[in-house]
């Protein structure tokens, strides 16, 4: 990449051991730790998110355009370095918002973001990770970010206690997500650097409510058809909750991070993004 506006994501630590599993090769991820991406100052990055409650505090002051892409309306979210779109939940959904913000607007980088499920007991809710490799769970196939530290696998729908605890020991992973790995293969057809950014909306011992009935073939949730399943299972009530106040917190710490393109580069040397250690809350910066 040329040189221009810089854009540092790091980690502060980086041990071997938490990088290599299956097809991981020790030592190959710390060489990415703390690397420094060079981007020219008039290029975009394409943020590809699932909903838009996961990015709501980043783009409040966004512009909103509505474009069409093979057939489909997406609706972007502009700004003078980034470009945004919440193409929908699922490995799907995912491919076809990153082909058409990659067509639209040719950006220098694709970065997938959103929540993601814990599968290391050490991780609690608003820790945000940089993945140095996402999976496919489908195929097991690998690509590795720009930069990063963590593992994150991608399925196909969500996962329950039981089925975290599989993928932890089958994958070496240490999160769950359903988009990543369909974010990262889009970017990487077009030889497009690919980076992520998680936050933990669930731990690895919280028992996730099964919601995969009420996403639509568009990736969009319906949340009116999900109310009226919660309504009448008063014993799906605290569990309901407690994930709403869990993703606002995701949410919050997730836009933390992602504050980096609300700012003029002009005005600093450089904008760094630290990937937080396992049990650092990544908005208070304090141990748990």
């Amino acid at each position: 990449m040329v040189s221009g506006e810089r854009i540092r994501l790091s980690t502060r630590r980086g041990t071997t051991k938490d990088c290599v599993g299956p097809g991981l090769r020790p030592g190959h991820a710390e060489r990415k730790l703390g690397r420094i991406l060079k981007l020219p100052k008039t290029a975009k990055v394409a943020i590809v998110a699932a909903l838009e409650h996961e990015v709501r505090p980043l783009i409040r002051q966004w512009r909103p355009v509505e474009r069409t892409h093979d057939g489909r309306r997406y609706k972007f979210f502009e700004n003078e370095r980034a470009v945004l779109v919440c193409g929908g939940i699922g490995p799907e959904a995912a491919r076809r918002a990153t082909e058409a913000i990659i067509k639209l607007y040719a950006p220098v980088m694709v970065q997938s973001v959103g929540f993601a499920g814990a599968l290391d007991f050490t991780l609690k809710v608003g820790t945000v990770l940089t993945p140095i490799c996402v999976i496919d769970a489908k195929d097991g196939s690998r690509v590795e970010a720009g930069v990063g530290h963590w593992v994150v696998i991608s399925v196909d729908r969500t996962a329950d206690i039981k089925q975290k605890a599989s993928l932890a020991k089958a994958y070496w992973a240490h999160a769950v997500d359903m988009e990543a790995a369909a974010v990262a293969r889009g970017a990487q057809a077009h030889g497009i650097t690919f980076v992520g950014l998680k936050a933990i909306s669930d731990e690895a011992g919280f028992d996730m409510p099964s919601i995969d009935r009420f996403i639509g073939g568009d990736g969009r949730f319906r949340t009116a058809a999900f109310a009226a399943f919660v309504v009448v299972r008063p014993w799906l009530w605290l569990r309901v909750m407690q994930l709403r106040r869990n993703c606002a917190k995701a949410a919050n710490a997730l836009c933390e991070w992602l504050d980096q393109y609300n700012h003029d580069p002009n005005k600093g040397d450089m904008e760094e993004l630290i990937n937080p250690g396992a049990g650092l809350h990544p908005i208070s910066g304090s141990r748990n």
